[in-house]
């Protein structure tokens, strides 16, 4: 639906213009591991898409805001004194002080023991002891004084398109049912609900020790916790399961301990349960640039995320998640040549055909709205390394080549072998003409150099030699054509802009961390690539990605040079930038993709699985190396 939003979306707004849009950084996220919220700072759930996190969406007001919310607030109060996360957890409280009183509400999509097989959202992985109630659980507690609550339950199904149809329960005046004939939702609560149209409303005063709850279910009937009590429990249980995980991981002691507890729960979170898979970002088509067009859907698994997927999650000692991660990978299907796509589903399925929604405004204005990504089409040349460096990752940390990996190990190698010298659309599935990209070719090389290890430890050593000799085919090759006059990694053959993807080089030991290449692809890429201090992916007027407007900086690629300044032995450089990108964190220590280095706003998908793997890394190596200088 096209609102009055839509009549300024040819004109980029500004950080400080009125929008009824909250900023991106201002939302928190929610998880159950099978599907994810964005709440406002109003309390309103303005995205929720069930069953799953590529399911059409319920609550869409992120992208239009007729297309669905959800809110459980005191009523005609719209900012918050308060709202953080309960330590250690993805259980979201806010705090609401009113000309009366304070009032607590407590939100999560609950996780809990696992009781009957989930066939809301049937696993291909072994359950866990735990899982997805498939239930939105809110609370409220009148902490002081007293507080008139509101709730206001409006979905609008398949990203705005059809209203609820709201039937009640005449046997539970508290409960009500509303569905599209694809999709149920049924709300109950302790609150008297009424129908307006197609939303239901309640409001009731709170008083000093009052207490009140609703729950938002897309499971079968009985799930439905029947009064305030259970449904208080399920959020302890949620928080009780969210601690116990982390507690597993390994989180070292050290001043970053809550960013990278953070970026954990953000991982986790964004981890599709039943089949091992990570979507790339909860949402879709939030701009990269304000107002324009630079809008995807990151709702799918990229086979390029799978190593910093990998690493992250073994330097956290989170090895239940790799492995279900791996055999993921594992169970993909392969195209008709072999190799694997650049993405998938999170079920697995390779076609994610992508259309608009016109009728919807898009966020402040930014449109199209996608649904589906037509980049799993492309031929990006990257993928190869990155599925076998993150296959020899876990084979040193499981001590053991999987029988099953081996045949992914010979095709992808084969593939990489065929294809080095062929162009391709790069990291960054640029939609103008293939280039001969840099990173492409370098992670060509990551793929054979990767093989011939895996083939060593396999005892296969005529294997392995003829890989090594392909891999330092390619090494020559980007060297000779891939590296300026003035000694640094050019973005593609064809040209001597930058291009951060090269900062690869670094982090995959491409050149040794003592070779004046790779320190002057890093200098340059920090000083001529980065505006205040951030690294962008490319000059948008140096390259063509088949786009228009410009972007902001990326935060992974600044997380990349942070990592790439700790591999040539500039920490001090390392540690201050690190400190600087700790610092633009939302204030719940989320990243979204990108971030707005003049308005100081975050851009793109949030939360943005990349950009906390980043973080991940780059913090990693400055810990290792200050432990380093302890011994």
């Amino acid at each position: 639906m096209v609102t009055a939003v839509d009549t300024a979306a040819t004109a980029e707004p500004g950080a400080a213009s009125p929008s009824p849009f909250p900023p991106i950084a201002q939302y928190a996220f929610l998880s159950d591991c099978h599907t994810g919220a964005l709440i406002a700072p109003d309390g309103s759930v303005d995205w929720l898409c069930v069953p799953s996190f590529d399911s059409p969406s319920v609550f869409g007001s992120l992208l239009d805001r007729e297309a669905g919310m959800f809110r459980f607030a005191p009523y005609a109060i719209a900012h918050p004194t308060a709202r953080e996360y309960r330590p250690g957890t993805n259980v979201l409280e806010t705090t609401w002080r009113t000309q009366a009183g304070w009032l607590l509400v407590t939100d999560a999509l609950v996780i809990g023991p696992r009781g009957t097989p989930d066939v809301v959202t049937p696993h291909t992985r072994p359950p866990a002891d735990n899982d997805a109630a498939h239930l939105l659980v809110r609370t409220a507690l009148c902490l002081k004084g007293e507080v008139e609550l509101e709730l206001v339950c409006e979905p609008v199904f398949d990203y705005g398109r059809n209203p609820a149809v709201w039937v009640m329960d005449p046997a539970e005046p508290s409960t009500a049912t509303a569905g599209d004939g694809s999709r149920e939702l049924r709300i109950r609560t302790d609150l008297p609900l009424g129908v307006e149209g197609n939303r239901v409303r309640a409001r009731r005063v709170l008083r000093a020790g009052d207490r009140a709850y609703c729950v938002l279910s897309w499971a079968e009937a009985e799930a439905v916790p029947p009064d305030g009590e259970q449904a208080h429990a399920m959020i302890e249980s949620t928080t009780e399961y969210w601690r116990t995980w982390l507690a597993g991981a390994r989180v070292p002691d050290h001043r970053w301990r809550e960013p990278l507890q953070r970026s954990a729960l953000v991982i986790k979170g964004l981890t599709y349960m039943p089949t091992g898979a990570t979507v790339a970002a909860l949402t879709t088509s939030l701009p990269e640039t304000p107002g324009g067009e630079r809008n995807w859907d990151y709702r799918f698994t990229w086979m390029r995320d799978t190593t910093f997927t990998l690493k992250a999650l073994h330097w956290l000692n989170l090895e239940w998640e790799a492995e279900e991660f791996m055999q993921f990978v594992a169970d993909v299907e392969p195209t008709e040549d072999g190799s694997l796509q650049i993405m998938y589903g999170i079920d697995g399925r390779r076609e994610l055909p992508e259309s608009t929604r016109d009728e919807l405004s898009g966020y402040d204005g930014a449109r199209p709205v996608r649904i589906g990504n037509a980049a799993w089409e492309q031929r990006q040349n990257d993928v190869y390394g990155a599925v076998l460096a993150s296959i020899l990752l876990h084979t040193r940390h499981s001590r053991r080549l999987p029988r099953r990996l081996w045949p992914i190990v010979v095709s992808q190698a084969e593939c990489a072998t065929k294809v080095w010298q062929q162009p391709d659309q790069g990291i960054w599935e640029a939609r103008g003409e293939p280039q001969h990209y840099v990173s492409s070719k370098l992670m060509c090389w990551v793929a054979l150099d990767r093989a011939a290890q895996l083939a060593d430890i396999r005892g296969d050593t005529a294997q392995a030699a003829s890989w090594r000799d392909t891999a330092e085919q390619i090494r020559a090759d980007i060297l000779a054509h891939g590296v300026s006059e003035r000694g640094v990694l050019r973005q593609h053959y064809g040209t001597d802009a930058l291009d951060a993807s090269t900062l690869l080089a670094a982090l995959f030991g491409f050149l040794p961390p003592d070779d004046q290449r790779l320190r002057d692809t890093v200098e340059a890429i920090a000083d001529e690539l980065s505006e205040n201090g951030f690294v962008l992916r490319y000059r948008t007027d140096q390259t063509d990605d088949g786009m228009s407007g410009k972007e902001g900086t990326f935060l992974i690629c600044s997380f990349w040079l942070v990592s790439a300044l700790a591999v040539v032995g500039e920490m001090g450089r390392a540690r201050d930038m690190m400190e600087r990108l700790l610092n633009i964190a939302s204030p719940l220590g989320l990243y979204a993709e990108e971030f707005d280095v003049d308005a100081g706003r975050h851009l793109g998908n949030f939360p943005q699985a990349f950009s906390h793997l980043a973080l991940i890394e780059a913090a990693g190596r400055i810990i290792l190396s200050e432990l380093l200088q302890e011994l």
